[in-house]
């Protein structure tokens, strides 16, 4: 059984900063990704890490977000700076653990003044 639990979300204003975490209940895990979904839209996939440490980010994010981990912890992070009201989503967090996918609980975020 593989368990991820978020946490981080909440409301920031526009151009400030949040960091999300998913915690791993396993240690061994070589693809992991964030995504969002906003109300009305489908989930769209924000910013992924698969082995060789390669990483891929949506084009509306890029240079804002960065995806890591912390294999101490096994935990995933998703730093994003400059935050747009159009970043507002549910945020899942996912990995891959021998071929099958896991994923997070989600965790809101709502960029607001």
């Amino acid at each position: 059984q593989v368990q991820l639990v978020e946490s981080g979300g909440g409301l920031v204003q526009p151009g400030g900063s949040l960091r999300l975490s998913c915690v791993v209940s396993v240690s061994i895990f070589n693809t992991m990704g964030w995504y969002r979904q906003a109300p009305g839209k489908q989930r769209e996939l924000v910013a992924m890490r698969v082995r060789g440490d390669d990483t891929n980010y949506a084009d509306s994010v890029k240079g804002r977000f960065t995806i890591s981990r912390d294999n101490a912890k096994n935990t995933v992070y998703l730093q994003m700076n400059s935050l747009k009201p159009e970043d507002t989503a549910v945020y899942y967090c996912q990995v891959r653990v021998f071929s099958r996918d896991y994923w997070g609980q989600g965790t809101q975020v709502t960029v607001s003044s």
